[in-house]
């Protein structure tokens, strides 16, 4: 028991960056003291101590804010990252390496009895606010988006998105995401989400942006050479670093401005 208590807190370290150490994840992480509860109403449940299973799992939703029914079969490492909102259906079947966000719902959409919810296979991440309904299946290491609502199968490694969910295309090989990450660097840039593993639509264009700004750069850097070796000398400089924190500054300049001119503007004149 320890030993898989100890592992589900070494699995949030891999997956939350806001994890600072161990004793903060096991007293402040209702995601994981809700899966702990599960483990032992789910014993209850297979053991047909069905009500006494149902009480607990009931105690573990007021305490935590994650409702998850005794009949969920999850595997190892599973993690509920915020958690508030989560609900897990009774035939859900969920493997090892999932992530779930808050908000997630692993539901239904028949009264028919036997098999009526989701199985999400291994390393599947499903984004706050997403539902996976039905008894359909989430393929190794498919995401769901935000707030999306999934009711047909998935294929593995894929990403869906929207309402009905819809597959993403990923057209984009790793060595062009290689390229962006390392143009982003090179101009001061926060390479976050400029993959097109991303779906957001503001995220593509970013990378888009990239890719034209490094191969610009490149263009202008094989002019720059053969300039200088017909005797010139340009290029000489590197180029400035951007930081957002300067442009921040700006904005909180020009916020002061406004609120100085409202300030001083007499309504009686």
């Amino acid at each position: 028991m320890f030993s898989r208590i100890k592992e589900d807190i070494n699995s949030v370290f891999d997956r939350d960056p806001a994890a600072r150490n161990s004793f903060e994840v096991l007293f402040n992480y209702p995601g994981l003291h809700a899966i702990w509860f599960h483990r032992l109403s789910h014993k209850l449940w297979r053991a047909n101590w069905k009500l006494l299973a149902r009480f607990l799992s009931t105690f573990s939703r007021w305490l935590t804010g994650v409702e998850i029914h005794p009949g969920a079969t999850i595997g190892r490492r599973f993690f509920i990252d915020h958690g508030m909102g989560v609900v897990i259906g009774g035939t859900a079947e969920i493997g090892d390496d999932v992530t779930l966000y808050q908000g997630v719902t692993l539901g239904g959409t028949s009264w028919k009895a036997g098999k009526r919810h989701p199985t999400l296979e291994d390393n599947v991440v499903i984004g706050a606010g997403a539902q996976v309904l039905g008894p359909i299946t989430i393929g190794k290491g498919g995401k769901v988006g935000s707030n999306s609502v999934v009711v047909k199968d998935l294929p593995a490694n894929a990403t869906a998105v929207g309402i009905p969910g819809r597959i993403v295309p990923d057209k984009d090989s790793a060595e062009e995401n290689q390229q962006r990450e390392k143009a982003a660097k090179k101009f001061g840039f926060d390479a976050y989400a400029v993959s097109t593993e991303n779906p957001d639509p503001v995220a593509k264009a970013i990378g888009r942006l990239l890719d034209h700004v490094h191969l610009m750069d490149s263009r202008v850097s094989d002019l720059c050479k053969e300039v200088n070796r017909l005797g010139g000398d340009v290029c000489s400089n590197n180029l400035p670093e951007l930081k957002v924190g300067e442009f921040v500054e700006d904005e909180k300049e020009a916020a002061k401005r406004r609120e100085s001119k409202i300030a001083s503007f007499d309504p009686e004149i």
